[in-house]
């Protein structure tokens, strides 16, 4: 009888204050295995990195990369943080110095090739000699990867071309997938050749994991809180039995200088962004339940810069004043979010619809939890080129708003997705432009 195994995270998201301790457990997991003559195998299902982070933003992901060299992983795939919020030459060199296979069976470049920093899938052996073939996927941002110069192709499909060779090469399949829980499920009932997909994506917690059909599933949250633990048991090349189980970071042991450790790799960040963005002549204060200077100055860059009309965004996306000598750090602190810059085509009627919503009693005490969202309640709403004058009467750009005329609105591309706006903007046509952030069109406006 052989037992694997196989330990995982995913969508730490830069979340780094427990890396020391996860770190720490997985190297004893890993020594008590092999003490024990088992196998022991590790992979990320991606969005390890966030560049909310010092570290990320300042080393431009390879921060990340050495920890995860550090700790041995096998193999990652990437999520859509990794995918869609780096430019091109910065993705393309991300993975230059990993000690570890990164499989992305449907990211391509745009001559039809896998970039040569990736494979579509990998074959290990383990000491008994059974194959165990790893398929990675991630999360289908098509627009957005074509928009960076990468083509992306439909998941699904993509599973459908690589499924027999895995078949015919692999007694065990896994697929690492940063597709999401509602996807992993379809894919256990269309592919139950697939005997274990370790999710991410929608941070979803499964202490046990979740058996559909002939495939177990298993997630382990987000931030870092959990570390994931399959366990198989193999005769003669077919699997006996297959268990998950979930690991309470905070219940690890802890480690000497834990906390120390933490916040140096966060000083090392802070220190590469240390550099001078600007002086200002006066303080911008914060508050996210008014339309303040700072954040009155990022509404009218987006306009701006996406060259529209009007626009509108919400001032919770501000976390912090603005003063005196202003680094990149300083910017991260204020603006960390992954969030960039959209335009919208909308009638006036629809654009009326838009502007009442954000205007409603209730909008700015709403809390925002992801969407590249980094703060925590909405804000008030702060607006350029909309004004309001008598009986809420609106006007763009000093005139009347007319309801059949056609407007370009400029947001943060965070409406666009979710629940925001679910009767006006599924359908209609929008702009996205990548791969600047909001710090990044507040920096070029603080320094016009």
């Amino acid at each position: 009888m052989e037992m694997i195994h196989i330990y995982h995270t995913n969508d730490l998201h830069s979340h780094l204050k427990r890396w020391p301790r996860i770190q720490h457990f997985l190297k004893s997991r890993r020594t008590h295995h092999a003490e024990s003559g088992e196998d022991f195998f590790l992979f990320d299902i991606g969005d390890f990195i966030d560049r909310w982070h010092p570290l990320s933003e300042g080393t431009g992901g390879q921060g990340n990369i050495e920890l995860l060299n550090e700790s041995g992983y096998n193999a990652v795939t990437i999520g859509n943080n990794e995918g869609i919020n780096f430019p091109y030459e910065v993705l393309n060199h991300l993975y230059e110095k990993s000690e570890f296979d990164v499989v992305v069976a449907n990211l391509y470049d745009k001559t039809g090739q896998h970039p040569t920093w990736l494979k579509p899938y990998k074959i290990y052996q383990t000491k008994r000699g059974t194959r165990i073939g790893v398929i990675g996927l991630t999360a289908y941002f098509s627009l957005l990867y074509d928009l960076l110069g990468w083509h992306l192709a439909e998941p699904f499909e993509e599973l459908g071309k690589w499924i027999q060779t895995l078949k015919d090469q692999s007694d065990v399949i896994i697929l690492l997938s940063h597709l999401g829980l509602t996807h992993d499920e379809r894919i256990a009932i269309e592919y139950p050749e697939i005997d274990v997909i370790l999710g991410g994506h929608t941070h979803h917690t499964l202490p046990e994991g979740k058996q559909v059909g002939q495939t177990l599933l298993a997630g382990a949250g987000k931030h870092g809180r959990f570390v994931g633990h399959v366990t198989l048991q193999i005769a003669d090349k077919n699997i006996c039995s297959k268990q998950a189980k979930l690991y309470n970071v905070m219940e690890l042991p802890t480690i000497q200088d834990e906390r120390a450790i933490s916040k140096e790799i966060y000083r090392r960040g802070k220190k590469l962004l240390n550099q001078k963005v600007t002086i200002l002549p006066k303080e911008y204060i914060h508050d996210p339940f008014q339309a303040t200077e700072l954040s009155q100055i990022l509404c009218q860059a987006l306009r701006e810069w996406c060259d529209a009309d009007c626009a509108f965004i919400n001032a919770g996306l501000i976390l912090g004043p603005l003063s005196g000598k202003v680094t990149s750090y300083d910017l991260l602190s204020i603006c960390p979010h992954p969030i960039n810059p959209c335009k919208i085509q909308l009638t006036g009627s629809e654009l009326k619809e838009v502007i009442n919503e954000t205007n409603s009693d209730d909008w700015a005490n709403r809390q925002v939890i992801g969407l590249g969202f980094r703060g925590t309640v909405m804000g008030a709403s702060v607006y350029d080129r909309i004004t309001f004058k008598e009986n809420n009467e609106i006007y763009i750009n000093g005139h009347e708003l007319d309801l059949n005329q056609i407007y370009s609105l400029a947001i943060p591309d965070m409406f666009t997705f979710g629940h925001f706006f679910k009767n006006v903007f599924p359908n209609k046509e929008k702009e996205y432009f990548l791969p600047e952030f909001l710090r990044d069109i507040l920096k070029w406006k603080l320094q016009k």
